[in-house]
């Protein structure tokens, strides 16, 4: 099953006037992590072709880390054994994890897979909160051991980082120019205008980037049970309403935009509001229940 997580966060416009036209904008769609994903790069035609022939060779190698339904990958092989040697990329997404999990306070935890597999098998979620825990994960550059039981998804994160990846690859490759959606969006130069909109309410704002990245998550997107596909992890509270309908994060990085627009779908404003304050963070952009729209 395919979880088509949030999508939301779709593009209005792409060069605004104030970008100089002199060199051509080259565009690629195709599917990766099991959703629609997108470059626009504006540059020498020869040299753009090349760059997105690289981009998607990383796509694929990313995926091939990261997915949960492809057999082979380096997560399902985790999820099966227990225990992984981690490769590079692996290891700074598990760091990733680790600061957005001391972020949040916990919100965001990878762990809360088997309560996302309850869930889908027609299960009580609950069932499964034993099981989750970031803190039992062990990792260090030799080895992640989970704890017995345990699983983890990176669907709230593995997008922001491959979008990183593209973007800072496109970077090197010289391109200063470039709009990279892998699920979420990373802008460099621009302006880039990207309208936001929630599954219940539709379009309900825009923003306009530069330099930076922004990741939107709506858990109403896939409403597996009441209060959608991101699940409260086992440390919090049972039994409260989720506050938000849907969250929206601009930072320097996807990845950080990815995990903290997850996580904070169930946080109280003074949690939002410390996190606002955070380093690589620009603006938090919250959708409540009641469609009503607050910027921070």
């Amino acid at each position: 099953m395919n979880i088509n997580r949030r999508r939301f966060l779709a593009i209005t416009a792409s060069f605004t006037a104030t970008v100089a036209c002199a060199a051509e904008t080259h565009r690629w769609q195709g599917r990766a992590f099991g959703s629609d994903v997108s470059l626009i790069i504006r540059g020498p035609e020869k040299a753009a072709n090349e760059a997105i022939s690289e981009a998607r060779s990383l796509i694929t190698q990313t995926e091939k880390l990261f997915s949960l339904y492809d057999p082979e990958s380096a997560l399902v092989c985790l999820n099966q054994n227990g225990v992984l040697r981690p490769q590079a990329h692996f290891l700074k997404l598990l760091e990733s994890v680790d600061l957005a999990y001391h972020l949040t306070h916990g919100l965001f935890d990878p762990s809360v897979q088997p309560m996302w597999r309850n869930a889908v098998e027609g299960r009580d979620p609950a069932e499964a909160l034993h099981l989750v825990g970031w803190e039992k994960v062990e990792f260090n550059d030799a080895r992640v051991t989970l704890a017995p039981g345990q699983a983890l998804t990176f669907n709230g994160i593995a997008q922001g980082f491959a979008t990183d990846l593209v973007s800072e690859r496109l970077k090197a490759l010289g391109f200063n120019q470039t709009l990279v959606n892998i699920g979420e969006y990373r802008g460099a130069g621009g302006p880039w205008e990207l309208g936001l909109a929630d599954p219940r309410y539709g379009l309900v704002d825009t923003h306009t980037i530069q330099n930076a990245a922004v990741a939107t998550s709506s858990p109403m997107a896939t409403p597996i049970g009441p209060d959608g596909h991101i699940f409260l992890p086992a440390v919090h509270e049972r039994n409260v309403s989720r506050p938000w309908s849907t969250v929206s994060v601009e930072a320097d990085t996807a990845t950080l935009a990815d995990a903290l627009s997850t996580g904070l779908v169930w946080a109280n404003m003074t949690l939002i509001e410390k996190i606002r304050k955070s380093p690589g963070v620009h603006r938090v952009t919250l959708v409540d229940e009641h469609g009503d729209l607050l910027n921070l």
